[in-house]
């Protein structure tokens, strides 16, 4: 048993807030740490690790990366990641550093309880908890229950409803980190992201430290060697399901998933108009995936979070690789799945 500690952060943040983003960067630039990485997703196709295998660096090899898809952490840490964390333990070449990167509906709290487990606890501490938060979401207040009262809701610097579950689970995040990145400012002009650091301060815990970003570019320097030990400091990182149901475990029936798998065809501009369209016209929160481009050689990354749609080619086809468009749908319970399928086939179906 190695009487050092691994060092683990913990990346956590709300739906499209830009967490793999981050990690890519990060692993990118870890300056010959050896991480191992463990991806939770929601949803049945794991696309995160897709998108972080594609980054080219040896730091990105695939046996490094594990991916607990179609399950929260949060509800699966007996299930899943305590075999996980067993499984990295016990490896001949033990990682220097653990990057977790949670789903955008976990809950911190559960997983930062878990390393206190006595066959974690003895080998790992987490090094942080990095909170990512997306500043154009909240500067344009993508957390009002009523969106007609956006506008009020902003001179009354109250940008988060608590009484729905996006709101509680945006200030559980927020509670539980050491550290906040506050992403894509690059997106907001400096007076409406100043307004938005303010409010978040408002529900920060003391002594968490805030730093911008655009594109998820942190320094490695700045996320990782913490030293923060958070398993051993609780306090004040209670989520609101704990304070108002004695410590019970929290549901997801709020939030639905769902995969759709297109055959190649669409052109890009058509596919991303009408993945804007569908997700302007039955309010989905996340949306993201990969895409097969009728000439292209490469496949197109999409990540969409609220009306921006983001794409890029990422990687070639690998050879044999089936070209379809797989794409996974995420919002608030219930989703009108047949609705939502039915008109990304139409374009597809279309071309």
């Amino acid at each position: 048993m190695s009487q050092v500690k691994i060092p683990t952060t913990v990346i956590t943040g709300f739906l499209g807030a830009g967490k793999t983003t981050l990690v890519r960067h990060l692993l990118a630039h870890a300056k010959g740490r050896r991480i191992a990485l463990i991806i939770n997703e929601f949803g049945d196709i794991g696309v995160d690790k897709d998108v972080l295998a594609g980054c080219g660096d040896e730091t990105c090899r695939e046996e490094d990366m594990i991916e607990l898809a179609n399950g929260c952490i949060c509800c699966t840490v007996a299930d899943d990641f305590i075999p996980t964390m067993k499984a990295i333990l016990a490896r001949p070449e033990r990682p220097d550093h653990i990057v977790i990167e949670t789903s955008g509906l976990a809950l911190p709290q559960p997983l930062i309880r878990a390393f206190n487990w006595p066959e974690i606890k003895a080998e790992v501490t987490i090094d942080g908890v990095v909170t990512v938060v997306d500043a154009a979401a909240l500067a344009e207040g993508r957390f009002a229950a009523n969106e007609e009262a956006v506008d009020a809701q902003r001179r009354l610097d109250e940008m988060l409803d608590h009484d729905t579950p996006l709101g509680e689970l945006f200030e559980d995040q927020l509670v539980a980190a050491d550290m906040i990145v506050l992403n894509k400012t690059d997106l907001v002009d400096a007076e409406a992201l100043d307004a938005v650091e303010g409010e978040l301060r408002r529900h920060m815990r003391k002594g968490t430290g805030i730093v911008r970003a655009a594109n998820g570019h942190v320094d490695a320097v700045a996320l990782l060697g913490l030293g923060m030990g958070s398993e051993d400091d609780l306090s004040g990182r209670e989520s609101h399901h704990e304070m108002d149901h004695g410590g019970e475990g929290h549901e997801h029936d709020d939030f639905d998933s769902f995969s759709v798998i297109l055959p190649a065809g669409p052109g890009r501009d058509d596919l991303l108009a009408a993945i804007s369209r569908t997700i302007a016209t039955h309010d989905v929160l996340r949306l993201k995936g990969f895409a097969a481009i009728p000439g292209a050689r490469a496949r197109l990354a999409i990540q969409a979070v609220g009306p921006r749609v983001n794409a890029y080619f990422d990687r070639d086809w690998a050879e044999g690789e089936e070209r379809a468009t797989r794409l996974v749908v995420i919002g608030e319970s219930p989703l009108a799945r047949p609705a939502i399928e039915a008109e990304l086939r139409k374009v597809a179906e279309a071309a």
